[in-house]
């Protein structure tokens, strides 16, 4: 799709940069969106000047006075540019943290008044270098009106695409109420990335960063378990990139496949669990070259792209060596590191 939600035109004859890369998971939380919070009580940003700040937990979704990280680059444009050169990336596809995704909120007046000015600022703050910067739009998941935010992102802000979290309102992704939001974006055709936005359990991940380490990569599974099982991306082709290599997803494929096929309960779709996943995309952010070669192998390089999760401190910080090391050949590299997002957010593919 174009970036602004439309359908994508044919792609161009302009030369992609041949030794660049776009990264699909970066973030950012624009200081004029954490001023506005803090306005209301909401945020506090004492901590800034040492890379920290605190969120209510309603918008957070995580423990009262948390401290998450912020470093520079999450609102200031040029220390962003700056990182991106240093390591070879030419463009970021920004979306906002999932602390800022009011995943956890019981009301809905809140969660949508608060999504839609982050929204707001994150199109400013990517309008600030157009030719780098493409903005992913949230949504108050969970809640009735998530598909109008999603519109007005891509229509009224130019937004490149939507980033979705794991669950929202109380409520999975699976359930009806979300299948406005899913029609739309099937339609259009736009980017939509997933990014787990909470942790099962978490009393049991309170030590050792295990909600990061641990509890995203098993959120994920979940929240696509629940959108394969529940028939959502059976009705609604999604082009839907998944955070975190897919997290546990790609390790679940023969078990989900086993329960449909032997469980009246779990055969809901016309077709097995893993040609659902085998459609859908898959960022880099797996740490470890073993794994992402077989999750080159098993979905092709034309499912995966770059994914970094710049600028937090779990990120890759060498992506254009995690790609080399897998040893693939030049095309299959092209797709990973540019065309297969260049065509899904209208930029020009490689020739």
């Amino acid at each position: 799709m174009g970036v602004n939600g439309s359908q994508a035109m044919p792609p161009t004859t302009v030369t992609a940069p041949a030794d660049s890369a776009i990264d699909v998971h970066a973030h950012a939380m624009p200081l004029p969106l954490l001023a506005r919070l803090a306005d209301h009580d909401l945020a506090d940003l004492s901590g800034v000047p040492d890379g920290v700040v605190r969120l209510d937990p309603r918008v957070s979704g995580v423990g009262p006075r948390a401290p998450l990280p912020l470093a520079r680059s999450q609102y200031d444009v040029d220390v962003r540019l700056s990182e991106m050169d240093d390591v070879g990336v030419h463009r970021h596809a920004v979306s906002l943290p999932p602390f800022l995704f009011c995943s956890t909120a019981d009301d809905r007046r809140f969660a949508v008044d608060i999504v839609a000015a982050g929204n707001d600022e994150l199109a400013t703050y990517v309008a600030d270098s157009p030719q780098r910067l493409l903005g992913l739009g949230s949504v108050p998941l969970g809640w009735p009106g998530a598909a109008d935010e999603a519109r007005r992102a891509l229509d009224d802000l130019d937004m490149a695409g939507i980033a979705i979290g794991s669950r929202g309102g109380g409520r999975d992704l699976d359930d009806p109420v979300n299948d406005d939001l899913w029609a739309l974006l099937a339609e259009r055709r736009t980017f939509v990335f997933l990014h787990p936005s909470g942790v099962p359990d978490p009393h049991r991940q309170s030590d050792f960063w295990l909600p990061q380490l641990v509890g995203y990569p098993m959120e994920t599974a979940l929240a696509v378990a629940r959108l394969v099982f529940g028939r959502v991306l059976e009705r609604f082709p999604l082009d839907l990139c998944l955070a975190h290599g897919g997290g546990c997803l790609p390790s679940l494929r023969g078990r989900l496949d086993m329960g449909w096929d032997r469980k009246d309960v779990a055969h809901t779709t016309l077709v097995k669990p893993s040609d659902l996943t085998d459609r859908l995309y898959y960022d880099t952010a797996v740490f470890n070259p073993t794994l992402l070669r077989r999750l080159v192998e098993d979905v092709g390089a034309e499912h995966v792209m770059l994914g970094t999760d710049h600028p937090f401190e779990l990120g890759d910080r060498t992506p254009l060596d995690t790609v080399a090391a897998l040893g693939l050949d030049r095309a299959a590299m092209r797709r990973i590191l540019w065309d297969n997002a260049a065509e899904l957010l209208g930029l020009p593919v490689s020739r």
